[in-house]
């Protein structure tokens, strides 16, 4: 209730705020749909905003940064920027970008996106301003699905504002599609990618723009062959030491498959004042991702080869439609829009051992089946499909009042998440054999969620612009009302629903202290609600070493207060020089918790021990018992075993168990910190008399705490450094140019209950050569990963907490992942 007061207190302070500050209010006419950008002037029109297509496709200057007219603090980056490089996917794009990073993706790719190390629901990822369902159990939308083709550009939102959702804790990524009023003409794009192993992918695009049904109407198509080979190495030791290695496994994973894209936009001026606009996406990824693992290890006296063969073809669609309407009224603009957005995905997983034991003279670093016998051969399978859909409505109206304008509004959202696992089992008879899929296979299961939640957010914002000094301050309230059911082999395990809401004020400040230098602060509280698979309530076997898990449906959001401190310089008439530092304390941090519950590996343990117990002091009783009184014996004492389990699981009488290992849970128990800061630059070097150069540089470092059942530790998966160096040098008389680009991001660390795990990527060195014929024909040259970057990982595994307090390793592992450098050839013609 004291916050909800401090709210409202805050709510007439910035009333008052907004009627007396000196500022200039803006327009209150409503023009057609636009893409914000670089420092607005008065005389701006439509017209002004269009871009002409084959102004895009041959670029006759080098694009940097936008600096933008936005108050609160935002990176903007046109299509431009990047293309040249010519990136696949907005991934490819945001690798460029500072303080982006992508931890735990694979080599040369680029999906889970982090701002600041913070990944999933830390950071927002939006689509022409919209959210949007992804793939990840975290809430992440995988940035590699969006082709660069239907991209107009990239908003880096570095802190909250009141008529934004108010999770993007680390920040907020927003991907502005191209729309019709932002585009003149039309171009194709058709090109190859050839990749270290000879494969070859062709590639092909389209967008044109034209008048029509009294408006403008833009349309895309964007078709990707996408490859992918990488090889794998891992070894296992007894300790961190290395000085027993007990096995090793070399793998070999292609992904290949088709993206196939399409967008629509059309907009449409109604009136004098209105305005009517709809925009689609449509992005469907087919792929199949094989892979062969070969391993030996060593077990005691024998050596144990195993072929591990792995198959993994999935079927994935995004796809949003969006419907905004402007109009003038009261004084004011009034905006109404509905978006919807859908993800679904569809797979069959596979995975077969086939396994061949020999003696312990068989171990020799090299697989191989001489000298060793067929043991067994067994198959495991996924089928997996999910669902996730967002529906959103809001209604705002912007005014001015007095020397300020004042927007208010409400948000209406309903997201609803599917997810079915159906598992299967496969045992062979004899040697050779190999199942077909799902013919073969017998039922091992199934497992089921549905996720719902609806979320209603009123909200208050005032801003003023003056000269020299804007402002912006506002209050969110979001209410939230989810609800989690989870389903066994068809059986629901009950309905858990919740509850919460949370007050979330922010102030965005700027003053420009001339025509080049600006200072920005902003100071906000934002949410980061709980990852899905934190809240389903079903019971993960030997989730983390021995321990299980099992997810809390009554979690509460993690919040943070933080602010964002930036001094941004203007280098001549289009370079620009920023810094920012940043803070966030967060509060209800989401850390495992221990129940206090045996795990299944104790409860077995126990039934073990009570029945091998129980049958020795049998057998010593009974010395003439045949095998089959025995067997009886057995069997009644594995019952009494069961059902005394079950008594002490009841009671509450963990204590009798005697357990090393236990049943986790999540909760809100902790608190954690991040800091840290960013520099980018970009610019022409024409303080040195080379106006064609252009030259990129940006830097991002990070610190964290959090404290977990260990101690202190950074926030998991968060690399502590990232940074880009970069140039272009275009050659006017020879109408051409090229380029180059290195990336580097740090370390990053993981400490999980039962493992912990050191994340280190290589060195990535980028390039390309172009040549322009004429106004509207462009041929590009690019290279990816010359450098051959790897992906290094170091795990510590242990089967408990004690022994992992202990250090008492039950594996290390150290594992390589590469992929090879790749080409690609782009032609483009505009016309």
């Amino acid at each position: 209730m004291k916050k909800h007061l401090l709210g409202i207190a805050l709510m007439h302070a910035i009333a008052a705020i907004g009627l007396a500050a000196p500022a200039r209010a803006q327009d209150a006419s409503v023009g057609p749909a636009a893409t914000p950008a670089a420092d607005e002037t008065a005389e701006e029109t439509a017209e002004d905003r269009i871009k002409r297509l084959d102004a895009v496709v041959v670029q006759g200057e080098i694009a940097y940064r936008n600096r933008s007219g936005e108050i609160a603090p935002t990176l903007m980056y046109d299509l431009e920027y990047f293309q040249r490089f010519e990136p696949s996917t907005v991934g490819d794009m945001l690798k460029r970008v500072p303080g982006v990073g992508f931890v735990g993706s694979d080599v040369m790719e680029y999906d889970g996106v982090q701002l600041r190390g913070l990944g999933g629901g830390y950071t927002q990822v939006l689509i022409n301003g919209k959210k949007v369902p992804g793939a990840g159990d975290d809430r992440s939308f995988y940035v590699d699905r969006i082709p660069a083709e239907m991209v107009d550009h990239i908003e880096i939102k570095r802190s909250a504002s009141a008529n934004r959702s108010g999770d993007a804790m680390a920040g907020a990524i927003n991907i502005v599609l191209r729309d019709a009023y932002a585009f003149d003409g039309s171009y194709v794009r058709i090109g190859a990618n050839r990749w270290y192993d000879g494969e070859t992918n062709p590639t092909f695009g389209a967008v044109t723009t034209f008048d029509a049904f009294g408006g403008r109407l833009l349309a895309g198509v964007n078709v990707q062959d996408r490859y992918r080979r990488k090889q794998k190495r891992s070894d296992r030791y007894a300790d961190a030491t290395l000085e027993e290695k007990t096995s090793w496994e070399d793998q070999t994973e292609v992904k290949d498959g088709r993206d196939t894209s399409a967008n629509l936009s059309w907009a449409v001026d109604i009136g004098e004042t209105g305005s009517f606009g709809i925009d689609g996406f449509y992005v469907k990824t087919k792929r199949d991702v094989s892979e062969v693992s070969f391993e030996e290890e060593l077990d005691d006296d024998e050596t144990i080869n195993l072929r591990v063969p792995g198959l993994d073809p999935y079927d994935q669609k995004n796809y949003g439609i969006g419907v905004e309407y402007k109009y003038a009224m009261a004084g004011g603009i009034t905006e109404l829009s509905m978006d919807h957005a859908r993800f679904e995905n569809r797979q069959a997983t596979t995975e077969g051992e086939e396994v061949f034991v020999g003696g312990a003279g068989n171990w020799d670093d090299h697989w191989g089946t001489d000298g060793a016998e067929w043991d067994e051969t067994v198959y495991k399978a996924d089928a997996v499909s999910a669902r996730d859909s967002e529906f959103g409505f809001r209604l705002s109206h912007d005014r001015p009042i007095g020397a300020a304008e004042m927007e208010f509004g409400i948000d209406w959202r309903r997201k609803k998440r599917e997810g079915l696992v159906a598992s299967y089992e496969w045992e062979a008879g004899e040697q050779g054999q190999v199942p077909l899929f799902p013919l073969d296979y017998e039922p091992d299961g199934s497992v089921a969620s549905v996720i719902e939640e609806r979320r209603l957010d009123p909200y208050l914002m005032f801003s003023g612009k003056g000269e020299a000094f804007s402002w912006e301050a506002g209050l969110r309230y979001e209410t939230t009302k989810s609800d989690v059911e989870y389903i066994e082999d068809g059986e629901s395990e009950g309905r858990v629903s919740k509850q919460y809401k949370e007050l979330l004020p922010s102030v965005n400040l700027r003053w420009d202290l001339g025509e080049a230098d600006r200072i920005s602060l902003s100071l906000a509280r934002t949410v980061k609600r709980p990852n899905f698979n934190e809240l389903i309530p079903a019971v993960l076997d030997g989730e983390f070493g021995d321990n299980d898990y099992i997810g809390n449906p009554a979690l509460d959001p993690e919040t943070a207060t933080g602010f964002d401190l930036g001094f941004e310089h203007r280098l001549g008439k289009r370079g620009v020089v920023g810094v920012n530092v940043f803070y966030r304390k967060v509060e209800g941090l989401i850390e495992l918790v221990n129940t206090g519950k045996p795990s299944e590996e104790a409860v077995d343990g126990f039934i073990e021990d009570y029945v091998d117990d129980a049958l020795d002091a049998y057998k010593a009783a009974h010395p003439k018992a045949s095998k089959a009184e025995l067997k009886a014996a057995k069997t009644g004492f594995e019952d009494a075993a069961g059902d005394l389990a079950d008594g002490y699981l009841a009671s509450g009488n963990y204590a009798a168990f005697d357990a090393d290992s236990w049943l986790y849970t999540s909760g809100n128990v902790g608190d954690g910190k991040v800091w840290g800061f960013e520099f980018d630059l970009s610019t022409p070097l024409t303080a040195f008399g080379l106006d064609n150069t252009g030259v990129f540089v940006n830097y991002s470092w990070v610190k964290s705490e959090v404290e977990d059942f260990m101690g202190n530790r950074r926030f998991n998966d968060q690399a502590k450094s990232v940074y880009n160096v970069g140039f272009i040098q275009d050659l006017p008389s020879l109408a051409a140019s090229f380029g180059m680009t290195y990336r580097r991001q740090g370390d990053a660390y993981s400490r999980l209950l039962g493992e912990e795990a050191i994340i280190r990527y290589g060195e990535e060195l980028d390039v390309f050569v172009e040549k322009r014929f004429g106004k509207s024909v462009s041929l590009r040259l690019s290279a990816n990963n010359l450098l051959d970057a790897s992906k290094d990982e170091f795990y510590d595994k242990f089967d408990t907490l004690e022994d992992q307090l202990g250090r008492d390793h039950d594996e290390y592992e150290i594992e390589r992942e590469q992929a090879g450098t790749s080409y690609q050839v782009v032609l483009r013609w505009a016309f």
